[in-house]
């Protein structure tokens, strides 16, 4: 006979066409739940972490990681601070940058926007903005004065494309023989860019000297933008860094105009987690129902096998046996589906939304617009592993049942 006894029987009872349909039913909605459980945890991670990782490539790779600014006043000074700055042992690269918030007009629509100016040589150092061109080129903010990059969104809402013009409504007044009127410059569309997040609906990008002279900043600038090699030190490092200069400097990083983002997906990302890890609970309830039914049905043949000589410690492990084999295809299947979808569920939401016309994440709404996946083999192994532990757990209870039969009363009334 096959040896171990107890794997013999166990693999014979999960194999068997059971007399009673209701037990193999539930046997198959235990096995599909604990699949449908698992493939759903790994999927909604990997959209989360798809998320994390966009914030953290898209979103943070445009806006600064860390800036220093002077007090109320331009950075004179700034060839000297940048290079000085760019030698710190946390500092990928430094560049300097004027900001401004205004309109910008076109074809009688007006639309708010961040007006940033830049030195589009050094900014390849501390942004992805020259990898997003989709059209016109970074560098043509250098070639031709008073040239402009704009988002997608921003320019599609502006009807404007490279060539076309634009002017950039300031919110500070002039005076002049004609009264107080708001300061006005026309720009040239040279480029547009998209990274696909909500930034493609309010950023805009000008030269470094044509900044200053709209601002009226002589030959400073509104600060220095940081690039750090590890983010998350970023917070710290800045003001140490901004303490450490001699003068008067403020300290900015991205935890103030992102971290409540950031904060909430990894909130987001345990609840839901915690949540989805519910179903897998419920499937492994399922298999305790299961072996329960299922030790009630055979008590005549654990009778047998006990007055056959079958030790308590063999039928506890028969029965466990048919569990665990319940979870183990469950778990092993779920992740499999899982594994699939979490490396497919973006170009599957893509064809959705070509074919039916409809968009799931509007970049006016959420801060990107498109569904991310990030598979990480980590968060897969972690949930393989807990439901198999919640599943062979499951099976403890009833084999102890199994186990404590009585042969004589079993088999007092067959």
């Amino acid at each position: 006979m096959f040896k171990p006894l107890s794997l013999f029987i166990g693999l014979r009872y999960t194999a068997a066409k059971r007399s009673n349909h209701f037990i193999s039913f539930i046997s198959l909605a235990s096995m599909l739940g604990l699949m449908l459980g698992v493939a759903a945890l790994i999927v909604v991670l990997s959209v989360m972490n798809g998320f994390d990782r966009e914030l953290k490539q898209r979103i943070l790779g445009m806006v600064p990681h860390g800036s220093i600014s002077a007090y109320g006043k331009p950075i004179e000074n700034w060839p000297l601070l940048v290079e000085q700055l760019s030698q710190h042992p946390d500092v990928v690269a430094a560049a300097p940058f004027i900001q401004a918030q205004g309109m910008l007009t076109s074809k009688g629509v007006v639309r708010g926007a961040l007006v940033n100016g830049i030195d589009p040589v050094i900014e390849q150092h501390v942004s992805i903005l020259g990898e997003h061109i989709r059209s016109g080129s970074l560098e043509a903010l250098n070639q031709q004065r008073f040239g402009i990059v704009l988002g997608d969104l921003l320019a599609r809402y502006l009807g404007a494309r490279v060539g076309d013009k634009v002017t950039l409504v300031l919110p500070e007044a002039s005076v002049s023989v004609a009264g107080v009127v708001p300061r006005l410059k026309r720009f040239t569309v040279v480029g547009i860019f998209s990274v696909g997040a909500e930034l493609d609906a309010n950023l805009a990008y000008i030269n470094l000297e044509d900044a200053a002279k709209i601002k009226r900043l002589g030959d400073g600038v509104d600060g220095i933008r940081l690039k750090f090699d590890d983010l998350f030190v970023a917070p710290k490092k800045v003001k140490e860094i901004a303490a450490s200069l001699s003068g008067y400097y403020s300290s900015s990083d991205w935890t103030r105009t992102h971290g409540n983002l950031f904060q909430a997906i990894q909130l987001e990302k345990r609840m839901i987690g915690l949540l989805l890890f519910l179903i897998v609970l419920v499937a492994a309830f399922n298999i305790v129902s299961t072996l329960v039914m299922v030790v009630t049905d055979k008590k005549a043949d654990v009778a047998i096998l006990r007055t056959l000589g079958a030790t308590p410690g063999r039928i506890m492990r028969i029965f466990m046996i048919q569990g665990t084999v319940i979870g183990v295809l469950g778990t092993l299947l779920g992740t499999l589906l899982g594994v699939t979808l979490a490396l497919t569920i973006s170009d599957i939401i893509a064809w959705v939304e070509r074919t039916f016309n409809i968009q799931f994440l509007n970049a006016d709404v959420y801060f990107i617009s498109y569904l991310p996946s990030d598979l990480q083999w980590a968060d897969v192994g972690v949930i393989t592993f807990t439901a198999l532990v919640i599943s062979f757990l499951a099976t403890i209870y009833p084999a102890w049942r199994a186990a404590k039969t009585h042969p004589a009363e079993a088999l007092r009334y067959e």
